[in-house]
């Protein structure tokens, strides 16, 4: 296990899935997270983990829940060393000449200007405090191209480059930028779509199955920590061979 001992952390999209998942690897590795998302299910998980985890409420893609955030790591902590910038959403089923305007907004205020938002006050942070290690999250659809995903696959290949800029930006400030790119992970999303859907991301994947979000936090957890020094502005894929077709 990484030893994130004494260690402060902002976890967006922490509620669930791969944020829950690292918040709790964050979280048993000695880190206090700030486990940021809409309220669902972030207190939750404060009221099992313990005082390690303190629950923000916030939404990427407003700039004054954002200012609050930070001002609240600033005040309870006073730096920052990690972050998962982890928040998106999903939606498409559709061509391109079908997307609304509005389903496009949507996707690229949470992903990218979100995404964006967050990684801005992280730096500015983690430059005061001597440096860090930040994870993006994008996605394979980042990489590689499918059918009915623009405005998700645009915006997950823009935070691959938001990454690779960020990395040269900063590395010699001591803080790291990386990105990961997961395929179909089983969280509460992909299941909520049903067996026929999960059946279907099997069948495309070569191993054979979907990740879990487990998986994927032991692949983040590596990159946020400090046993990946002069590992900066790489993009990681882990979507179960889908990379190699």
């Amino acid at each position: 296990m990484s030893n994130f001992q004494g260690k402060v952390a902002i976890v967006t999209g922490a509620g669930r899935g791969i944020g829950e998942a690292v918040t709790r690897k964050l979280v048993a590795g000695g880190a206090t997270v700030l486990a940021v998302g809409p309220g669902r299910n972030e207190e939750g998980l404060a009221a099992e983990l313990g005082e390690q985890v303190v629950p923000v409420v916030c939404d990427v893609s407003v700039e004054a829940d954002v200012d609050n955030l930070f001002a609240i790591c600033r005040e309870r902590f006073g730096r920052l060393d990690l972050l998962l910038n982890n928040a998106g959403i999903s939606l498409g089923g559709r061509r391109l000449h079908e997307t609304p305007i509005a389903e496009w907004d949507q996707v690229m205020d949470i992903n990218l200007r979100g995404a964006f938002l967050i990684l801005r006050q992280s730096i500015a942070l983690m430059l005061e405090s001597g440096g860090g290690s930040i994870v993006n999250t994008a996605s394979i659809g980042g990489v590689k191209p499918s059918l009915s995903t623009t405005p998700y696959s645009i915006s997950k290949a823009g935070l691959i480059m938001m990454t690779r800029t960020t990395a040269l930006e900063y590395a010699r400030d001591n803080i790291r930028v990386n990105v990961i790119c997961p395929g179909t992970i089983a969280t509460p999303m992909i299941e909520a779509g049903g067996a026929e859907l999960i059946a279907k991301k099997e069948a495309i994947t070569p191993i054979g199955r979907i990740g879990t979000a487990e998986e994927v936090a032991e692949l983040a957890c590596f990159l946020l920590s400090d046993v990946a020094p002069s590992i900066t502005g790489g993009v990681h894929t882990i979507a179960g061979g889908r990379e190699a077709l």
